[in-house]
């Protein structure tokens, strides 16, 4: 080998070893989405029953809640939306598209929604009862407060309990919004929710709202806000 060849073969074989550890590693793997599911009813369809009836939670279950599960993760999909956790994707509520935010909320509301409720009447009791008295003046001043909000919600939406930073407050939000999602004005983590869009009660009760809002005090689940108030 001449000497010419030795030397720019020697420089070839020195730059491969010299660069071999900075070539990039191409993987292709994409970031896995996030897949909103449908919770389990924690109780039969006919367990609310007569404050809520089994055609009602057949329907707003099987149906409505389905096909809020079913619009957001094909949205999701559709948009390649980075966000990874639910908390992440409703602070980023403000950036998604309509029928990503509607169906979202339509999905996470609902999936909370099952799990405030519990068959038989609850008392309310202990800390959370302790919470809202010192809080709202009594119980019934709560109840009253809490009423009023979900009565005086134009159109379709969610009545909330929330916890601000501790401070617990009462508010609603339109259509499928909720107090996790950044355009909300009320914000808070949810303690307790009711859905006042009429699919929720109007086989039964018709336009009367506020008889349902009066059935459905009867199937709160006060073990599960003790549970969330922590």
């Amino acid at each position: 080998m001449k000497r010419r060849e030795f030397i720019d073969q020697s420089a070839r074989t020195v730059a491969a070893i010299g660069t071999a550890g900075l070539v990039p590693v191409i993987s292709d793997a994409s970031p896995a989405l996030l897949v909103f599911t449908q919770s389990p009813l924690p109780y039969s369809s006919s367990s609310l029953e007569p404050h809520i009836d089994k055609e009602t939670m057949e329907i707003h279950y099987g149906r409505h809640h389905t096909a809020y599960i079913k619009n957001v993760n094909e949205e999701i999909a559709a948009k390649s939306y980075p966000y990874s956790t639910e908390a992440e994707f409703f602070a980023n509520a403000s950036k998604l598209s309509d029928k990503a935010r509607n169906n979202g909320g339509g999905a996470w509301n609902h999936n909370f929604f099952w799990q405030v409720m519990k068959p038989g009447a609850q008392t309310i009791s202990g800390k959370v009862a302790d919470a809202l008295s010192q809080t709202f003046g009594s119980l019934e001043k709560f109840k009253e407060a809490f009423a009023s909000s979900a009565m005086t919600r134009f159109g379709s939406g969610w009545a909330w309990l929330v916890s601000d930073q501790g401070t617990l407050k009462i508010g609603s939000t339109p259509n499928q919004d909720n107090p996790l999602m950044d355009r909300s004005e009320l914000k808070g983590t949810p303690l307790l929710a009711l859905d006042v869009w009429e699919h929720a009660y109007y086989l039964k009760y018709q336009n009367k709202r506020a008889d349902y809002i009066t059935a459905w005090w009867n199937v709160v689940n006060w073990e599960e806000v003790a549970k969330r108030l922590g």
